[in-house]
Order: C-alpha cells, then sequence, then structure tokens
C-alpha cells in the first residue's frame, strides 16, 4: 500500500501527460495543487483511477452509450463528464459534473491499485497556460519542492496530447475537447 500523507500532492505519468493528484476527499492537499498550478478554482479537477469500479460512487445517471465508452476506449486517453454525486466534493468541481478517466499506463495503474480508495482528483501537472512537463526529469526540476514525484518504470516521453473529453447527458454527448482518442461514433 501507497501510503499517502494528508495534504500531500503527487506528480506521476499517465498515457497522456503528467499530471498532478491528491486523495479525493483530502481538501488542503487539493487546495495546494491549485496554488502550485497558479489554476482559476472554478476550473474542475477530474478524478482517475485504475478501474471504473472505484469511480462510479463519484458520478449518476451513466447513459448506456457511456457503457459502450468505456467498454471499447478505457484505460485510455478518454475523459467522460458525468453528472456527480454527493460524494465528489465541491473542492474537486463546484460544477455539478465531474470528468472521470482511466489511464492506459502501467506506472498509474500500480499507483491508484496501492492507495487508499483507488481514485486521485487530478490535473495535468505545470503551471496554468503552460504545456505540461514531458517526463520524469522535468517534473523533478520544475516541481520537486512542491509535490512528490513518482519515478515512473518507464521515463518515456508521453505524446503530450491531452485526453478527448465527452459531456454524457441523458440522450445526447457532446465533445468538449479533441485529443489523443478518436471515437468511432457508430458505437455511440
Amino acid at each position: 500500500m501507497f501510503d499517502i500523507k494528508r495534504g500531500e500532492v503527487l506528480a506521476f505519468k499517465t498515457d497522456t501527460v503528467w499530471g498532478f493528484g491528491a486523495l479525493p476527499d483530502d481538501k488542503v492537499a487539493i487546495n495546494q495543487i491549485y496554488k502550485i498550478k497558479k489554476r482559476d478554482i472554478k476550473k474542475p479537477l477530474i478524478l482517475m483511477s485504475y478501474d471504473f469500479e472505484p469511480l462510479k460512487k463519484y458520478v449518476r445517471d451513466i447513459p448506456s452509450y457511456a457503457y459502450k465508452l468505456i467498454e471499447k476506449y478505457l484505460p485510455g486517453g478518454l475523459t467522460l463528464i458525468f453528472k456527480k454525486t454527493e460524494m465528489c466534493s465541491d473542492y474537486i468541481t463546484p460544477l455539478d459534473t465531474v470528468g472521470i478517466r482511466i489511464p492506459n499506463s502501467h506506472d498509474f495503474m500500480e499507483l491508484t491499485k496501492n492507495i487508499q480508495g483507488g481514485v486521485l482528483a487530478t490535473t495535468s501537472c505545470n503551471i496554468s497556460s503552460e504545456p505540461p512537463v514531458k517526463n520524469y526529469k522535468e517534473a523533478k526540476e520544475k516541481f520537486s519542492s512542491l509535490a512528490t514525484i513518482i519515478e515512473p518504470i518507464e521515463d518515456t516521453e508521453n505524446e503530450n496530447l491531452p485526453s478527448t473529453v465527452i459531456l454524457c447527458e441523458e440522450n445526447s454527448y457532446k465533445i468538449l475537447r479533441d485529443g489523443s482518442v478518436k471515437i468511432n461514433y457508430d458505437i455511440i
């Protein structure tokens, strides 16, 4: 079990870009992420895990087409936005929705399998309006005094393409950002 201390911010490799993360119930650490990034607190974080199961308690009203997207594209560079439950605090997202994602990254999966609850509240590892860091060395140089940098098993550079983001509503969906996953619309 990886022991995250209260107030601790992690920086880690995913399959798209490097990320910052904290336990979803750790308001102090989540506020620290906003400070490190110089991010507007009105901009939401997303929740990521090694599997959909630990994320289910944070979302509701999942349309049937979303399960098809989950089955086909996750793990991978896809973020799905659903209505949030009361388990998802306003300090993670001030909106009534929350994004979820399951990175296709062995490093990230091992990290979240070994933390309490298996879920991290996350965002990209960078200062807002700057590009995300590309590798462990850059993460360590820029953020080692502000976050715990998780050394990856294999430190290759990511494509630095962000995830594709889809808002999943009851009877329709809307692509909010084209990213690393190209959606086959025949399955929706």
